[in-house]
């Protein structure tokens, strides 16, 4: 190929946005040459490719976007560290067509259990599958509500995290919330009823979650939305943490 044409194809494909085709089209023309395909091949080869990449691309903005703190999957998890946790529960949870039903899950069970790796795990798969997730601790979501509320913003950012399938919100029962706190999430909770998934991790029981929300009444209404269509994963066991810390000890000193 000559150079002008070089120069205006490379030109093109940046118009279109294709950069796995601009990165890979000599190189796949070359292996195309050698194996004696025809240029449909060659193009359905470029196109494959593209299409892989740009769906790599995709999933990498949808975690991005996400805000996990860290990535994890659950190949990553070890199920046997948690006995009684349903390993096939978790791997159904994971097809996220609860998420397409708009359901909801409640991760329960003590600290270091594994909790918020297991929602890590779900919330990495929804994001695998298209699905646009937020993940945030309570304590931050109910800053972030009240700054909102405080600046006239509510609104905004309530239509906001409306517009995310997945909803994560990582142990709410941790601090006790203010009395404000407690009803703006219960507000934004509420808003997602049948509307729009949600997951939540706890390290307390339904019986406890008052301690956090303060009234029997709002902690009431608040598991009556929340437990309507809901899957229930319990994580009680020995730390999962502390058990993964020994393990790596162990290791280092075989």
């Amino acid at each position: 190929m000559t150079e002008a044409p070089r120069i205006l194809l490379t030109h093109h494909l940046k118009t279109l946005k294709l950069p796995t085709f601009l990165r890979e089209y000599e190189k796949v023309a070359r292996q195309c040459a050698a194996e004696g395909l025809d240029h449909v091949q060659f193009l359905s080869r470029l196109v494959e490719l593209e299409l892989i990449d740009r769906e790599r691309r995709m999933v990498e903005r949808r975690i991005k976007v996400a805000k996990f703190p860290t990535t994890k999957s659950l190949d990553s998890f070890d199920f046997k560290a948690i006995p009684k946790l349903n390993k096939m529960q978790v791997l159904e949870l994971a097809r996220c067509e609860w998420i397409l039903r708009r359901e909801n899950v409640i991760v329960l069970g003590p600290s270091g259990t594994g909790k918020t790796h297991v929602a890590l795990g779900l919330g990495l798969a929804a994001c695998q599958k298209g699905m646009a997730v937020s993940f945030t601790t309570a304590a931050t979501l109910v800053n972030e509500l009240m700054e909102a509320r405080d600046e006239r913003r509510l609104l905004r950012l309530q239509k906001q995290l409306d517009g995310v399938k997945l909803l994560i919100i990582d142990e709410p029962g941790f601090v006790p919330l203010s009395k404000t706190g407690a009803e703006l999430l219960f507000e934004l909770i509420s808003q997602r009823y049948e509307r729009g998934s949600k997951m939540i991790t706890s390290n307390l029981p339904f019986d406890e979650w008052t301690e956090t929300f303060g009234t029997e009444r709002l902690t009431g209404a608040l598991l009556d939305r929340l437990t309507h269509h809901v899957n229930i994963l319990e994580m009680n066991g020995d730390s999962y943490r502390l058990g993964q810390s020994r393990a790596r000890k162990a290791e280092a000193t075989t």
